[in-house]
């Protein structure tokens, strides 16, 4: 049995979104700050610099220190978040119901008061430039970053969220406080609270702080993205795996195909009871980490495969993926595979949201994306209607032999790629 979700929503008459959704039985709640901007917003002489800024607005507000920041929410028990992603950036805290109006007042702070300290944008420029330096040193974040940046090639959805070297160390305070200024302000934000709260003091609250400012604009939209099919390849010697990532286009995230691509995708290399994962892990024993994942946008949509396996087996292991995308198109699923994804993803999606963190995200994207909440149910009966056909006939829209991206990152020792080896 299901339990109905009750929502409110809420629009202040500068453009600010305020949805809410109690959650009786719980004694913690969630709230976060949304921007309807990330990386994607950014031009490419600033790439970086909406992450940048997550970062700054923690060093320093008109009303608190960073250490009085971190403190105020440790000394609840609280947790604090933020995160920038390519079409969002998120603060968000879950407290005990008791402190909410302390969390809001943290969080409020870093979105509207920052300092932009010059001294801190200094330091905070090293902060960023060695997450950068860890990242080149994971392989895997490598094998992808350099897939989204082929694929998406000259379009700012191909951009890295975390800029290069070179953008961000030509970042300025001046800089930071104009894309602040653009970014952060009541047409571009969405808060949204769930668990023990009550929607009219959420209201308040919200309202208290953003009410009284201008709507501002936002970054405007941008065009749609092109898919390129490019290969890549990045030797490095110290590595003792080949980390393989291959690519092929999806459904944008309120595609009415995006049920279908989750149960293939499920199928595929979802789980571990996945096509992907069976044979090249279980039966062949040719990689410790296989699966595939679907990285849905506003108007866009990339399904990735990533392995991690040694040179003498990467040109097995990249047949063994196109094979499993081949054998997708040519035959139907069979009726147990078909099930077990759907099982699969319904049980994932309401174990989800049991978490008060989980239900404010939530809210959050089907606010920004589809301007509809979905019921349980609504979502139960969309999966369950997925048929063999469905899942039949996107495999043959997407898995095309001239589409398919891929990178290999690893100790190649000349070892090419080639566009054969992913023919499917």
């Amino acid at each position: 049995m299901t339990v109905e979700r009750t929502i409110y929503r809420e629009v202040l008459p500068n453009g600010l979104v305020i949805v809410t959704e109690p959650m009786s039985h719980v004694r913690s709640a969630s709230i976060g700050i949304w921007l309807r901007t990330g990386s994607r917003s950014e031009a490419p002489a600033r790439n970086g610099i909406a992450h940048f800024l997550e970062h700054m607005v923690f060093k320093g507000t008109e009303r608190r220190t960073a250490e009085q920041i971190a403190r105020e929410v440790d000394s609840i028990g609280g947790m604090m978040d933020a995160f920038t992603a390519k079409e969002m950036v998120s603060f968000n805290a879950k407290v005990l119901d008791e402190h909410l109006p302390i969390a809001w007042d943290v969080l409020a702070d870093l979105a509207l008061r920052p300092l932009f300290d010059k001294d801190e944008v200094g330091r905070e420029k090293q902060v960023v430039l060695e997450e950068i330096k860890m990242d080149q040193d994971n392989p895997e974040s490598v094998a992808h970053e350099m897939l989204f940046q082929n694929f998406w090639s000259g379009h700012p959805l191909g951009q890295p969220i975390i800029g290069t070297p070179e953008t961000v160390l030509e970042f300025s305070r001046d800089a930071l406080v104009e894309a602040h200024a653009r970014w952060y302000a009541p047409k571009n934000i969405v808060v949204t609270a769930a668990g023990h709260v009550e929607e009219n003091k959420i209201v308040d609250l919200v309202a208290k702080e953003f009410a009284a400012l201008a709507p501002g604009d936002g970054a405007p939209p941008s065009a749609a993205p092109e898919p390129h099919g490019t290969l890549a390849s990045q030797s490095k010697r110290e590595l003792e795996q080949v980390h393989i990532c291959v690519g092929v286009p999806s459904v944008h995230i309120a595609d009415g195909r995006r049920y279908a691509v989750a149960v293939l995708n499920t199928i595929l290399g979802g789980g571990m009871s996945s096509r992907l994962f069976q044979n090249i892990r279980e039966r062949q024993g040719l990689a410790y980490a296989v699966f595939s994942e679907v990285n849905p946008y506003s108007d866009a949509g990339l399904l990735t495969v990533y392995a991690g396996t040694s040179l003498e087996s990467t040109e097995k292991v990249l047949g063994l993926i196109a094979a499993e995308l081949r054998a997708l198109k040519n035959e139907l699923v069979t009726v147990e595979e078909l099930r077990r994804a759907k099982d699969h993803l319904k049980g994932s999606m309401i174990l989800s949201l049991e978490s008060t963190g989980a239900r404010m995200a939530n809210l959050a994207r089907a606010e920004m994306y589809f301007g509809h909440f979905f019921s349980q149910d609504e979502i139960l009966a969309a999966i369950e209607a997925v048929t063999r056909e469905e899942v039949l006939a996107a495999a043959n829209q997407f898995f095309l032999s001239n589409q398919v991206a891929a990178t290999i990152v690893g100790n190649l020792d000349g070892f090419q790629l080639r566009r054969e080896q992913l023919a499917c």
